[in-house]
Protein backbone atom coordinates (compact mmCIF):
# COMPACT_ATOMS: atom_id res chain seq x y z
CA UNK A 1 0.00 0.00 0.00
CA UNK A 2 1.32 3.46 -0.86
CA UNK A 3 2.05 6.04 1.81
CA UNK A 4 -0.89 8.54 1.85
CA UNK A 5 1.48 11.41 2.72
CA UNK A 6 3.78 10.84 -0.27
CA UNK A 7 2.13 13.38 -2.56
CA UNK A 8 1.06 15.88 0.10
CA UNK A 9 2.19 19.49 -0.03
CA UNK A 10 5.11 20.17 2.39
CA UNK A 11 3.10 22.85 4.19
CA UNK A 12 0.26 20.36 4.73
CA UNK A 13 2.72 17.83 6.14
CA UNK A 14 4.11 20.46 8.51
CA UNK A 15 0.60 21.25 9.72
CA UNK A 16 -0.16 17.55 10.24
CA UNK A 17 3.08 17.06 12.21
CA UNK A 18 2.43 20.20 14.26
CA UNK A 19 -1.07 19.01 15.17
CA UNK A 20 0.18 15.50 15.97
CA UNK A 21 2.89 16.80 18.32
CA UNK A 22 0.44 19.19 19.97
CA UNK A 23 -2.06 16.37 20.51
CA UNK A 24 0.65 14.17 22.06
CA UNK A 25 1.67 16.97 24.43
CA UNK A 26 -1.83 18.05 25.51
CA UNK A 27 -3.67 14.71 25.34
CA UNK A 28 -5.52 12.96 28.12
CA UNK A 29 -2.30 11.64 29.66
CA UNK A 30 -0.72 15.08 29.97
CA UNK A 31 0.28 16.05 33.55
CA UNK A 32 -0.29 19.77 32.77
CA UNK A 33 -3.29 21.27 34.57
CA UNK A 34 -5.16 24.46 33.66
CA UNK A 35 -4.39 26.15 36.95
CA UNK A 36 -1.39 28.35 37.68
CA UNK A 37 1.35 27.48 40.14
CA UNK A 38 3.36 30.67 39.56
CA UNK A 39 2.57 34.10 38.10
CA UNK A 40 5.35 36.55 37.25
CA UNK A 41 4.48 40.11 36.22
CA UNK A 42 6.86 42.86 35.14
CA UNK A 43 9.92 41.46 36.93
CA UNK A 44 13.03 43.65 36.69
CA UNK A 45 16.44 42.79 38.12
CA UNK A 46 19.34 45.24 38.21
CA UNK A 47 22.99 44.67 39.19
CA UNK A 48 23.92 47.79 41.14
CA UNK A 49 27.54 48.16 40.06
CA UNK A 50 29.44 51.26 38.94
CA UNK A 51 27.50 51.20 35.69
CA UNK A 52 24.21 49.44 36.61
CA UNK A 53 23.29 46.44 34.48
CA UNK A 54 19.58 45.86 33.80
CA UNK A 55 19.81 42.05 33.64
CA UNK A 56 16.09 41.17 33.50
CA UNK A 57 13.61 43.53 31.86
CA UNK A 58 9.84 43.35 32.38
CA UNK A 59 9.63 39.55 32.47
CA UNK A 60 6.06 38.25 32.64
CA UNK A 61 4.67 34.73 32.35
CA UNK A 62 2.32 32.25 34.00
CA UNK A 63 3.42 28.70 34.79
CA UNK A 64 0.75 26.02 35.00
CA UNK A 65 0.77 23.13 37.43
CA UNK A 66 2.68 20.16 35.99
CA UNK A 67 4.07 22.20 33.09
CA UNK A 68 7.67 22.20 31.84
CA UNK A 69 8.66 25.74 30.86
CA UNK A 70 11.99 26.06 29.10
CA UNK A 71 14.13 29.19 29.40
CA UNK A 72 16.46 29.39 26.40
CA UNK A 73 18.99 31.90 25.19
CA UNK A 74 22.68 32.60 24.83
CA UNK A 75 25.04 32.89 27.80
CA UNK A 76 24.54 36.15 29.69
CA UNK A 77 20.99 36.80 28.45
CA UNK A 78 19.49 36.71 31.97
CA UNK A 79 18.12 33.15 32.27
CA UNK A 80 19.63 32.31 35.65
CA UNK A 81 19.11 35.84 36.99
CA UNK A 82 15.40 35.51 36.17
CA UNK A 83 15.21 32.07 37.80
CA UNK A 84 16.91 33.32 40.96
CA UNK A 85 14.28 36.03 41.19
CA UNK A 86 11.53 33.40 41.46
CA UNK A 87 12.63 32.45 44.98
CA UNK A 88 14.75 35.42 46.10
CA UNK A 89 18.16 33.81 45.67
CA UNK A 90 19.90 36.97 44.51
CA UNK A 91 22.78 38.44 46.46
CA UNK A 92 24.08 42.01 46.24
CA UNK A 93 24.78 43.74 43.96
CA UNK A 94 21.72 42.12 42.33
CA UNK A 95 18.41 43.76 43.24
CA UNK A 96 14.82 43.16 42.16
CA UNK A 97 13.81 46.71 41.29
CA UNK A 98 10.14 46.07 40.45
CA UNK A 99 7.57 43.44 39.57
CA UNK A 100 5.68 40.67 41.35
CA UNK A 101 6.12 36.92 41.80
CA UNK A 102 3.02 35.10 43.10
CA UNK A 103 3.07 31.44 44.11
CA UNK A 104 -0.32 29.69 44.05
CA UNK A 105 -0.17 27.00 46.76
CA UNK A 106 -2.58 24.19 45.93
CA UNK A 107 -2.10 22.62 49.39
CA UNK A 108 -3.13 25.65 51.47
CA UNK A 109 -4.99 27.62 48.79
CA UNK A 110 -2.84 30.69 49.53
CA UNK A 111 -1.52 33.11 46.94
CA UNK A 112 1.94 33.86 48.27
CA UNK A 113 3.74 37.12 47.49
CA UNK A 114 7.21 35.61 47.11
CA UNK A 115 9.06 38.93 47.07
CA UNK A 116 7.52 39.87 50.45
CA UNK A 117 8.83 36.73 52.19
CA UNK A 118 11.76 37.00 54.57
CA UNK A 119 13.47 35.15 57.41
CA UNK A 120 12.14 31.71 58.35
CA UNK A 121 9.16 31.94 56.00
CA UNK A 122 11.45 32.50 53.02
CA UNK A 123 13.82 29.73 54.12
CA UNK A 124 10.95 27.26 54.39
CA UNK A 125 9.40 28.35 51.10
CA UNK A 126 12.63 27.85 49.15
CA UNK A 127 12.76 24.12 49.73
CA UNK A 128 9.25 22.97 50.57
CA UNK A 129 7.37 24.91 47.86
CA UNK A 130 10.03 25.75 45.27
CA UNK A 131 13.21 23.68 45.01
CA UNK A 132 16.24 24.28 42.81
CA UNK A 133 18.77 22.02 41.12
CA UNK A 134 21.87 24.12 40.55
CA UNK A 135 24.28 23.90 37.66
CA UNK A 136 27.26 21.63 38.42
CA UNK A 137 26.35 18.96 40.99
CA UNK A 138 29.97 18.52 42.10
CA UNK A 139 30.06 22.19 43.09
CA UNK A 140 26.66 22.03 44.82
CA UNK A 141 27.33 18.95 46.95
CA UNK A 142 29.59 19.26 50.00
CA UNK A 143 32.74 17.22 49.17
CA UNK A 144 33.46 16.27 52.81
CA UNK A 145 29.97 15.00 53.73
CA UNK A 146 28.43 11.77 52.51
CA UNK A 147 25.05 11.60 50.77
CA UNK A 148 23.25 10.39 53.92
CA UNK A 149 24.37 13.46 55.87
CA UNK A 150 23.49 15.92 53.12
CA UNK A 151 20.01 14.48 52.61
CA UNK A 152 19.58 14.35 56.37
CA UNK A 153 20.42 18.05 56.67
CA UNK A 154 17.34 18.90 54.60
CA UNK A 155 15.09 16.95 56.98
CA UNK A 156 16.84 18.27 60.10
CA UNK A 157 16.32 21.86 58.96
CA UNK A 158 12.77 21.62 57.63
CA UNK A 159 11.33 18.58 59.46
CA UNK A 160 13.12 18.58 62.83
CA UNK A 161 10.56 16.20 64.35
CA UNK A 162 11.83 13.31 62.22
CA UNK A 163 13.99 10.80 64.06
CA UNK A 164 17.30 9.47 62.80
CA UNK A 165 15.85 6.21 61.49
CA UNK A 166 13.04 8.01 59.69
CA UNK A 167 15.50 10.39 58.04
CA UNK A 168 17.59 7.43 56.85
CA UNK A 169 14.50 5.61 55.55
CA UNK A 170 13.28 8.63 53.61
CA UNK A 171 16.78 9.23 52.23
CA UNK A 172 16.88 5.68 50.89
CA UNK A 173 13.41 6.10 49.35
CA UNK A 174 14.51 9.28 47.58
CA UNK A 175 17.57 7.62 46.08
CA UNK A 176 15.42 4.74 44.84
CA UNK A 177 12.98 7.25 43.36
CA UNK A 178 15.72 8.79 41.17
CA UNK A 179 17.31 5.46 40.22
CA UNK A 180 20.28 5.35 42.63
CA UNK A 181 21.02 2.29 44.78
CA UNK A 182 20.29 3.17 48.45
CA UNK A 183 23.65 1.64 49.36
CA UNK A 184 25.18 4.84 47.96
CA UNK A 185 23.88 6.78 50.97
CA UNK A 186 27.28 6.39 52.59
CA UNK A 187 29.19 7.47 49.48
CA UNK A 188 30.95 10.82 49.17
CA UNK A 189 30.43 13.01 46.08
CA UNK A 190 33.83 12.13 44.57
CA UNK A 191 32.85 8.44 44.68
CA UNK A 192 29.84 9.02 42.41
CA UNK A 193 29.71 9.48 38.65
CA UNK A 194 28.52 12.80 37.22
CA UNK A 195 25.12 11.36 36.44
CA UNK A 196 24.72 9.89 39.92
CA UNK A 197 25.68 13.20 41.53
CA UNK A 198 23.04 14.96 39.47
CA UNK A 199 20.46 12.35 40.50
CA UNK A 200 21.38 12.94 44.15
CA UNK A 201 20.79 16.68 43.63
CA UNK A 202 17.38 15.91 42.12
CA UNK A 203 16.59 13.64 45.11
CA UNK A 204 17.47 16.47 47.50
CA UNK A 205 15.25 18.87 45.56
CA UNK A 206 12.34 16.40 45.79
CA UNK A 207 12.83 15.68 49.49
CA UNK A 208 10.03 17.99 50.70
CA UNK A 209 7.63 17.36 47.79
CA UNK A 210 7.87 20.80 46.13
CA UNK A 211 5.25 22.06 43.70
CA UNK A 212 7.85 23.73 41.47
CA UNK A 213 11.38 22.70 40.58
CA UNK A 214 13.84 25.10 38.96
CA UNK A 215 16.62 23.32 37.07
CA UNK A 216 19.62 25.41 36.01
CA UNK A 217 21.36 23.54 33.16
CA UNK A 218 21.25 20.23 35.08
CA UNK A 219 22.85 18.22 32.27
CA UNK A 220 25.85 20.48 31.63
CA UNK A 221 29.17 18.56 31.49
CA UNK A 222 27.39 15.19 31.23
CA UNK A 223 27.80 12.99 28.19
CA UNK A 224 24.84 12.73 25.83
CA UNK A 225 23.75 9.27 27.02
CA UNK A 226 23.65 10.36 30.68
CA UNK A 227 21.95 13.60 29.65
CA UNK A 228 19.10 11.69 28.08
CA UNK A 229 18.79 9.41 31.11
CA UNK A 230 18.55 12.42 33.44
CA UNK A 231 15.97 14.14 31.23
CA UNK A 232 13.85 10.99 31.01
CA UNK A 233 14.06 10.69 34.79
CA UNK A 234 12.89 14.29 35.28
CA UNK A 235 9.93 13.82 32.91
CA UNK A 236 8.97 10.54 34.62
CA UNK A 237 9.06 12.16 38.06
CA UNK A 238 7.10 15.16 36.81
CA UNK A 239 4.41 12.84 35.50
CA UNK A 240 4.28 10.76 38.71
CA UNK A 241 4.52 13.61 41.25
CA UNK A 242 2.86 16.47 39.36
CA UNK A 243 5.36 19.26 40.00
CA UNK A 244 6.04 22.03 37.48
CA UNK A 245 9.52 22.65 36.06
CA UNK A 246 11.41 25.73 34.94
CA UNK A 247 14.24 24.27 32.85
CA UNK A 248 17.13 26.61 32.00
CA UNK A 249 19.47 25.83 29.12
CA UNK A 250 21.10 27.30 26.04
CA UNK A 251 20.26 24.06 24.18
CA UNK A 252 17.08 24.95 22.29
CA UNK A 253 16.79 21.63 20.40
CA UNK A 254 16.72 19.78 23.73
CA UNK A 255 13.92 22.03 24.99
CA UNK A 256 11.92 21.32 21.84
CA UNK A 257 11.85 17.68 22.94
CA UNK A 258 10.99 18.07 26.63
CA UNK A 259 9.23 21.41 27.19
CA UNK A 260 5.53 22.23 26.95
CA UNK A 261 6.31 25.91 26.35
CA UNK A 262 9.57 27.75 25.71
CA UNK A 263 10.54 31.31 26.60
CA UNK A 264 13.40 32.69 24.50
CA UNK A 265 15.47 35.40 26.20
CA UNK A 266 17.69 38.01 24.61
CA UNK A 267 19.47 40.83 26.46
CA UNK A 268 17.30 40.40 29.55
CA UNK A 269 13.93 40.28 27.77
CA UNK A 270 11.60 37.41 26.95
CA UNK A 271 11.32 38.01 23.21
CA UNK A 272 9.11 35.00 22.46
CA UNK A 273 7.00 32.63 24.56
CA UNK A 274 5.21 29.85 22.69
CA UNK A 275 4.45 26.15 22.80
CA UNK A 276 7.32 23.96 21.65
CA UNK A 277 5.50 23.12 18.40
CA UNK A 278 4.70 26.73 17.52
CA UNK A 279 8.23 27.85 18.32
CA UNK A 280 9.66 25.16 16.06
CA UNK A 281 7.29 25.40 13.12
CA UNK A 282 6.49 29.12 13.18
CA UNK A 283 9.01 31.17 15.16
CA UNK A 284 8.00 34.82 15.14
CA UNK A 285 11.10 36.58 16.43
CA UNK A 286 14.25 36.90 14.31
CA UNK A 287 16.42 35.93 17.30
CA UNK A 288 14.50 32.66 17.73
CA UNK A 289 15.10 31.84 14.08
CA UNK A 290 18.78 32.65 14.57
CA UNK A 291 18.98 30.28 17.55
CA UNK A 292 17.26 27.49 15.62
CA UNK A 293 19.57 28.02 12.66
CA UNK A 294 22.71 27.94 14.80
CA UNK A 295 22.56 24.22 15.52
CA UNK A 296 24.17 21.74 13.12
CA UNK A 297 22.18 19.21 11.15
CA UNK A 298 23.07 15.54 10.96
CA UNK A 299 21.83 15.34 7.38
CA UNK A 300 21.76 18.81 5.80
CA UNK A 301 24.04 21.79 5.41
CA UNK A 302 26.18 23.01 8.27
CA UNK A 303 24.10 25.23 10.54
CA UNK A 304 20.85 24.00 8.98
CA UNK A 305 19.32 22.51 12.14
CA UNK A 306 15.81 23.60 11.25
CA UNK A 307 14.01 20.63 9.76
CA UNK A 308 10.54 22.08 9.46
CA UNK A 309 10.95 23.72 6.08
CA UNK A 310 11.61 27.34 7.01
CA UNK A 311 15.02 28.92 6.63
CA UNK A 312 16.89 31.42 8.77
CA UNK A 313 17.91 33.31 5.60
CA UNK A 314 15.10 33.58 3.04
CA UNK A 315 17.62 34.35 0.29
CA UNK A 316 19.24 30.92 0.53
CA UNK A 317 18.37 28.56 -2.28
Amino acid sequence: MSDPTTNRDPEDLQEILHDTLEADRTGGGSPVRDEPVLTVEGLNVVYEVEQPVHAVKDASFELRRGEVLGLAGESGCGKTTLAYGLNQLHRPPARISSGTVTFHDHVTGEHVDVLALEGDRLRSFRWSKVAMVFQGAMNSLNPVLNVRTQLGDVFTTHLPHLGREERARRGAELLELVGVDPSRLDAFPHELSGGMRQRVMIAMALSLDPQLMIMDEPTTALDVVVQREILQEVLRLRRELGFAVVFITHDLPMLLEIADRIAVMKAGRIVELETAEDLYFAPRHAYTRTLLGSFPSLTGEAGDFVRAGFDQDPTRS
